[in-house]
């Protein structure tokens, strides 16, 4: 299943403890990294689930762009939009890893395993331009 940012950020425009501004801001930051590459990434250099499906990924032959939140100044408002995204909330627990696939919001590590699992993962891969065997 498949999210769209836009779509998630007309359905809120208020993250407590941001103004609308800066929220938009984090979306449409975490909007335009997420199109720069076939796979992207959001993750935090200390999680272990992050760095699982990093290796899932580079044990496929897929190189994905990775944007550490914890080594980005502007990291913890993208984290704020990743888990409103997610449907999470600041109580929702961690917003990491979550990854895009051609653009789109895939989901955190258990959709993505579950894509993987059922054999869905592969077929995205190849539609995004990620993995050509």
């Amino acid at each position: 299943m498949y999210y769209q940012a836009a779509a998630a950020a007309e359905a809120w425009g208020y993250v407590a403890g941001m103004g609308p501004t800066t929220t938009m801001d984090a979306l449409e930051r975490v909007e335009r990294m997420a199109a720069e590459s076939a796979v992207v990434i959001f993750s935090v250099s200390t999680c272990c689930m992050c760095h699982a499906l990093k290796r899932l990924f580079c044990g496929m032959g897929v190189s994905p762009s990775v944007v550490e939140l914890d080594e980005d100044p502007r990291g913890r408002e993208m984290e704020r939009a990743l888990a409103r995204l997610l449907g999470g909330g600041a109580a929702g627990g961690p917003a990491v890893p979550v990854v895009f696939i051609g653009g789109k919001l895939v989901g955190a590590m258990d959709r993505v395993m579950a894509a993987h699992i059922s054999g869905a993962l592969v077929p995205l891969l190849k539609q995004a331009g990620a993995l050509w065997l």
